[in-house]
This record gives C-alpha cells, sequence and structure tokens, in this order.
C-alpha cells in the first residue's frame, strides 16, 4: 500500500495534472484572453458611445449639457455594469466545465434562488427598473422642480432607486421610483409665469392690457431680467368676470426655474404703473341690505330732523 501511494498514486496524479495541462488549459488561457478583448471591447465602445452623446448634447442649445453629461455617465455605466455581470457570470460557469464540474445543478439552483429572491424583491427590481427608464427617457433632471405625487420641490439627487426633493421650507422627501405615480415638471427647457390680474368694473380693459403689455416689454429690455425672458408677454385677454374683478390673463415664457424672479418683478412694476394711470385693483367687498323698514340711512336723517 505504502508502495502504491509513494510511487503508482503519484504517478497517476502527474499524469492526470499533464494531460488536464495539456489538454484543458490552452482553452482556460484562450477564454482568458477573449474576456480580456470582449471587456476592452466593450469599454471602448462604451467610451466612444458616451463621448458621441455628449458632444450631440453640446451641440443643442436647448439642452443643459452638464446635466445631460451626468444623465449620460449614469445610462453608460450603468450598461456597461450589466454586460461586465453577464461576461463574468458566462466565464465562470465555463471555466468550471473545464474543471469537471457539472454546471447543470448549479445553474438550476441559481435559478430557483434567483426566483426566490425575485418574488422577494419585487418592489426593488420595479425602483430600479423605473429609474433606468426615468434617465434613459430624461423626464427629469438634478436642479429641476416638480411635482411628485402631488409634493413640489428641487429635485437633489436622481438615484436608479430612489429620487430626493427639497421643499421650500427645506423639508426633504425622497421617493422610491417605483411608487411614482405622478411626476410633473415645471423646468423642463422651458419655463412660464401665468398671470391673472383683477382689476375694477370701471376699468377699460384695452387700456389695461396695453398697459400690461408695455409693462411686458420694458421688463424684457432691462438688463438683469431680460436674458432670463425668452419671449414677449402674451395677453391672453379677459378671462373671467369674477365676483369683485375682470381677470385679465397674461403669460410669460422664461428660462427653466426662472419665471418666480420674473413674475415677481413684473407684478411690482405692474403695480406702479397701475398707480401712475389711476388703475383700481379692486379687492373683495359686501354690501348688506338692510331692507325698507331698517334704513340706516334713513333713520340717521329722522334723527337730525329732530334734532
Amino acid at each position: 500500500m505504502q508502495n502504491i501511494l509513494t510511487t503508482e498514486f503519484w504517478d497517476k496524479l502527474l499524469s492526470a495534472i499533464f494531460d488536464w495541462v495539456i489538454t484543458e488549459l490552452p482553452g482556460i488561457l484562450i477564454l482568458l484572453l477573449i474576456l480580456f478583448i470582449i471587456l476592452r471591447v466593450v469599454r471602448f465602445s462604451v467610451s466612444r458611445l458616451k463621448n458621441l452623446l455628449i458632444k450631440r448634447a453640446e451641440h443643442d442649445t436647448s439642452i443643459d449639457t452638464r446635466e445631460a453629461e451626468k444623465r449620460i455617465n449614469t445610462l453608460t455605466g450603468i450598461v456597461q455594469g450589466l454586460v461586465r455581470v453577464v461576461l463574468y457570470s458566462v466565464f465562470i460557469m465555463m471555466i468550471l466545465s473545464k474543471f469537471g464540474i457539472d454546471v447543470g445543478p448549479i445553474l438550476a439552483s441559481a435559478g430557483i434562488v434567483g426566483l426566490a429572491v425575485g418574488f422577494g424583491a419585487q418592489e426593488l427590481v420595479r425602483d430600479y427598473i423605473s429609474g433606468f427608464f426615468m434617465l434613459l427617457e430624461n423626464q427629469v433632471r438634478t436642479g429641476d422642480v416638480v411635482i411628485i405625487n402631488g409634493t413640489g420641490g428641487l429635485v437633489e439627487k436622481i438615484e436608479l432607486r430612489t429620487i430626493t426633493l427639497r421643499d421650500l421650507d427645506g423639508v426633504v422627501h425622497i421617493f422610491q421610483n417605483g411608487k411614482i405615480n405622478t411626476l410633473s415638471n415645471m423646468t423642463k427647457e422651458w419655463s412660464a409665469m401665468v398671470f391673472n390680474i383683477g382689476v375694477a368694473y370701471k376699468e377699460d380693459v384695452d387700456q389695461v392690457m396695453e398697459i400690461m403689455k408695455q409693462v411686458g416689454e420694458e421688463l424684457q429690455k432691462d438688463p438683469k431680467h431680460g436674458p432670463e425672458i425668452i419671449e414677449p408677454i402674451e395677453i391672453l385677454g379677459l378671462d373671467e368676470f369674477a365676483d369683485s374683478a375682470l381677470i385679465i390673463k397674461a403669460r410669460l415664457k422664461t428660462k427653466p426655474i426662472k419665471q418666480w424672479n420674473v413674475g415677481r418683478e413684473y407684478r411690482r412694476r405692474l403695480k406702479i404703473a397701475f398707480d401712475k394711470h389711476n388703475i383700481e385693483i379692486p379687492f373683495p367687498h359686501t354690501t348688506i341690505y338692510w331692507g325698507e323698514e331698517i334704513n340706516p340711512l334713513h333713520l340717521k336723517i329722522n334723527a337730525e330732523k329732530q334734532n
């Protein structure tokens, strides 16, 4: 037995190792070389694609180049990571088969485990898929002002699983991408401020609209606020007969997220212009009818006569 362990056993072992090196090792080295080449090709292709998309975004003046670059880097990073996972998984399976390990049970076990994990992580997978398509379709970008599920705020961070908003009070709201039912982007490409200006019924509507137009033209010529305005003010006309006022609607188109500053300045200038032309901005008031028997004016006159 000792002779077998010392001679025949080691001879057979060395012979098996030699045969494996001759037959299987070249295939493993070739697989490693192929994997290395494919990884380099994928990296080069993704880099070229990223540069092409960034250059295209730079030529489009309506797109924020910095935000577009962030979105492109995120998407290309995700694609490259997925390709790597697939390549490494296939390579590991092929290497195991080269060592004589049956990968069939491993694949079956992996399928069962993946199925169980899939059922348990449906919500997580849904969040990631929703986040991927949100970035792919450029629905929202960092720095946009949006309303998500009825909550408005500034987008501070966009990730594959969550999106983070900060409202005007400084409160941070975090939403899972898979649970976003409604998303309204208030600063996509351009923004607008809509004005509902109320004036008294006695005022000349045409004169009021002309004043509003003049104020808008002067604001557009302003060196500070003018560059933020995309188009001349739109006077849409008399929109409503309210209880105490005539409502005239107008709109100013501005660069993204500039509509609030421009709107405040326009209202300030419009108030000054209305005061200059004696245009009344009414406030709600109530008239109380006392009836004929209890007439305050009549009672006052009778009291003065008695005196």
